[in-house]
């Protein structure tokens, strides 16, 4: 399997436009029933299917109706959407204006991540040469004229906005705290006018679909993951960078391809994502075995696993927006008990208490953050026992 690296994406071949003008000369209906055909689910991580968020809110009867690109990409690990947005912005503003028509938007709205303020002036250009072009704005190419325009707004630095409803709240000038769900954005989001948030990578895909047909997208991945992924590769590794796979890759020939043969673990899916030990190699990353936003983070046998449980638990600590008790005092007792743990003072007792703990915040956290931040501590005690017993105190 040849692997697609950083300049030599699918991205960089489709011609610009292509898929948007396509598009414009479709019915909504159509252009929704493409993206569907095609079975992409998000790329975000969650894999909602892409197809059917849109239909939802297309059928929502409202007299607005918002497209938000979800550019706050503060996982640990990840950084392809950056890529993105420096070297194909354009198709991202492609498969928004595509989106805003099939829905019936006439607004969409970068969510722009704060420590990425230094893109904000490119986009800003690629912005306005659209709407010099008639891609933006009063578009009248295509059977039917549209009106559609995008804005850009900031993030703050708060992990937790990369969750849409906190993301929207954020938007909407308050601080950023997830929302109980239902109501879903579809029907109740941007000011409470029916949203659709889907991050950069989906938006994408979405332009290269128009572009290219949803035939094309299905001919690669497995039957519940369709087409392409790109994939952030840091860590222990000979060539860290963004890569392009077909969803379905196992492990094993993904590190091959990136030179990381050898290592003893690796972080799937960020820090909220589990650690696979080297004996589970084989599985695929795919939606319906180990799901990824796109982050790969390659540890080498020398690596300490508690180090690295440490490392994450102390993000999540800082992360943590403090709405619900499982996840503000969760994480802090994980961590506490990492660290007597580094020290030697952790009992087989209380371990298994954390242990208990971190099972207890999947289920009864309020959002993905706190029903994920557990997933790294849970997969590096089940897999490194021989890392970890020899510290836990008699």
């Amino acid at each position: 399997m040849k692997a697609k690296y950083q300049g030599e994406l699918t991205f960089g071949m489709i011609e610009p436009a292509a898929g948007l003008n396509r598009a414009l000369d479709m019915r909504r209906s159509d252009i929704i029933s493409e993206i569907s055909k095609s079975r992409m689910r998000g790329r975000g991580g969650a894999g909602f299917p892409t197809g059917t968020k849109w239909n939802l809110a297309a059928a929502a009867i409202s007299e607005r109706k918002y497209v938000v690109c979800n550019a706050d990409e503060g996982e640990p690990g990840t950084f392809k959407d950056r890529v993105i947005l420096q070297e194909y912005a354009d198709l991202v503003l492609d498969g928004m204006t595509i989106a805003g028509k099939a829905i019936g938007a006439e607004e969409g709205i970068i969510y722009l991540r704060g420590e990425y303020a230094y893109l904000r002036s490119h986009l800003e250009e690629v912005v306005e040469a659209r709407r010099n072009k008639g891609l933006l704005g009063a578009i009248t190419r295509g059977s039917t004229p549209i009106t559609f325009d995008i804005r850009i707004q900031m993030g703050s630095g708060a992990y937790v906005c990369g969750e849409e409803t906190a993301l929207i709240e954020s938007l909407e000038g308050y601080r950023g705290e997830p929302r109980n769900r239902p109501p879903y954005p579809v029907d109740t989001g941007f000011n409470n006018f029916p949203t659709i948030v889907n991050n950069v990578e989906t938006f994408a895909w979405a332009a290269c679909i128009l572009a290219k047909g949803a035939d094309w997208f299905t001919q690669v991945g497995t039957d519940k993951s369709t087409g392409y992924k790109l994939f952030s590769v840091s860590g222990d590794v000979e060539k860290a960078g963004v890569y392009e796979f077909p969803m379905g890759i196992t492990i094993d020939d993904l590190l091959k391809e990136v030179g990381g043969t050898g290592a003893k673990a690796v972080q799937i899916g960020g820090a909220s994502g589990h650690c696979v030990p080297a004996a589970d190699f084989k599985r695929v990353m795919a939606y319906e075995d180990i799901s990824t936003g796109g982050s790969v983070i390659v540890f080498g046998p020398d690596r300490d696993m508690l180090s690295v449980a440490c490392n994450f638990l102390a993000f999540f600590v800082e992360e943590s927006c403090g709405q619900c008790t499982p996840c503000r005092i969760g994480n802090v007792k994980l961590l506490d008990g990492l660290k007597k743990l580094q020290a030697g003072t952790c009992s087989m007792t209380y371990l298994k208490e954390l242990i208990s703990l971190g099972e207890t915040m999947q289920i009864a956290s309020k959002c993905g953050l706190g029903q994920s931040s557990p997933n790294a501590f849970l997969s590096i005690v089940k897999n490194f026992k021989e890392e970890l017993m020899g510290r836990v105190s008699e």
